[in-house]
């Protein structure tokens, strides 16, 4: 299973707000097995939010989107989703009754806090207000983190894939000098290898075997120079 993810949020743009939804969720997805294809951030713009999604719908398994859910002027994601797929919004009264079973009357709310694209599933905040959404294959969450997290959790086993292991060597050698083996661990072993640089470089090794990738990275570890 392969995924995309959207952040929305000018602030997160600014640089205002770090972006941790997109990191946290790129890890329960990889453990998951699934793979993250795309992490993408785009303004509160409905024609942005609508151009992106409907792009990666169309390429990935799924679609999760966090961020812009609510009332207010600057929450336009639902909006943004509903314009990718073709549909309008409307009251969801599964999603009002949620609320009032949580204590808000319908008469205090916002007007446009139930609002959900026509045929969506909705998806209860229990640490929160604005309810998130289903649709064909695009998720859509809140922005708040522990909304966003709860809500995943909701979900979660909806994401599923190939299980893979890593395994990181540290070589204490230039990037540069390490193509060699590099190049012949990825060629004994079924191992993808990524290769970080900084004080140390990091060399990370992933496969869908255990013991392969247990082995590769003994054997890279016996031909790199190391600090014990």
């Amino acid at each position: 299973m392969n995924v995309a993810i959207v952040t929305v949020g000018d602030e997160l743009l600014a640089g205002r707000t770090t972006n941790t939804n997109a990191t946290w969720l790129s890890e329960q997805l990889t453990e998951r097995g699934v793979s993250v294809e795309r992490v993408t951030t785009v303004p509160d713009r409905i024609s942005d939010i609508a151009r992106v999604v409907n792009e990666y719908r169309a390429e990935y398994d799924a679609v999760i989107v966090t961020g812009g859910l609510g009332p207010t002027h600057d929450d336009v994601t639902m909006e943004g989703v509903a314009a990718a797929l073709g549909c309008s919004l409307e009251t969801h009264d599964g999603a009002l009754a949620w609320l009032e079973e949580d204590g808000y009357s319908r008469a205090d709310l916002t007007a446009g806090t139930a609002d959900l694209p026509v045929g969506a599933r909705p998806l209860h905040n229990e640490t929160g207000v604005a309810p998130g959404a289903v649709i064909e294959s695009v998720y859509v969450l809140p922005g708040v983190p522990a909304e966003m997290r709860t809500m995943f959790d909701s979900v979660a086993d909806e994401f599923s894939g190939t299980q893979t292991y890593r395994e990181v060597v540290v070589a204490d050698e230039p990037e540069s000098a390490l193509l060699d083996r590099i190049t012949a661990v990825r060629e004994r072993f079924e191992v993808s290898v990524g290769s970080y640089p900084g004080d140390s470089v990091r060399l990370s090794l992933e496969g869908t075997d255990e013991e392969t990738v247990l082995t590769a990275a003994a054997w890279l570890r016996d031909h790199v120079e190391r600090t014990e």
